[in-house]
């Protein structure tokens, strides 16, 4: 029929876009961030699987210091010292065999052994006198190096062993004087006490009782880096008259 209007099964407009649009961009947030996570995750797995090596295992060696042997020269162009060999003092009576007639020889004439070969081609080598000789004894102690800065790094701290008290001065129990004094004292990397010194005193009639006592302490050695070390500890001493009697 001539300017009859098309019959739609569906018409399709600005209310439908209206009603389609929640849906849609919901699905296209929740696909964009799938993809996100997932480019993500790919990278990180990828630096994981490169990531993973063979174990690494450690070994600890405990050493004594006296089984150490001599440290190497840090001077690198030191001469080395001259070193003399002395040969041996009377000519070998061993050698290469030369033929003689039979008459010439000896019936007591016996070949040398191993014993007396190594006696006669052994060499003596001995350091140079006045050339710089050395000798090397197999029983070397490494001293330490000099006293510690005042404030060292230590991952334990010394501990107290073997702490005498000092003794209390005569002089000074007939005056009924007390106080406290409080020594620095350098603990080596055996633990001993090497050095004291008075840093505070209530009275000078104690310092030298203090030092005495404290250079007889004995500590567990510092540690730092699995290795003992030289540090200095403070200790007061304190004086006591009902401590003395």
């Amino acid at each position: 029929m001539a300017g009859a209007t098309a019959n739609v099964s569906g018409p399709y407009g600005v209310i439908e876009l209206r009603k389609l649009y929640p849906k849609n961009i919901t699905r296209a947030l929740i696909i964009a961030t799938l993809i996100h996570f997932a480019a993500i995750g790919s990278y990180y797995v990828m630096q994981w699987l490169k990531s993973e090596d063979e174990p690494i295992y450690s070994a600890r060696v405990v050493l004594k210091y006296s089984d150490l042997g001599p440290p190497p020269s840090l001077s690198s162009s030191a001469a080395a010292p001259s070193v003399s060999v002395a040969g041996p003092s009377a000519k070998p009576t061993v050698g290469t065999p030369v033929p003689v007639p039979d008459a010439e020889i000896s019936p007591e004439a016996t070949i040398a052994t191993q014993t007396e070969m190594a006696n006669v081609s052994g060499a003596s080598v001995e350091g140079a006198a006045g050339a710089g000789g050395t000798e090397i004894t197999n029983d070397m102690k490494i001293e330490d190096d000099g006293p510690p800065p005042d404030f060292v790094p230590v991952e334990k701290q010394p501990v107290p062993i073997k702490n005498p008290p000092p003794s209390y001065p005569e002089i000074a129990r007939r005056a009924g004087v007390e106080g406290t004094v409080w020594v620095k004292i350098w603990v080596d990397k055996e633990g001993k006490a090497k050095k004291a010194q008075v840093i505070k005193s209530d009275a000078e009639l104690f310092n030298q009782n203090a030092i005495d006592a404290a250079l007889q302490w004995t500590f567990t050695p510092a540690v730092m880096n699995n290795g003992p070390v030289a540090v200095w500890v403070s200790i007061p001493f304190k004086f006591k008259l009902n401590q003395a009697r």
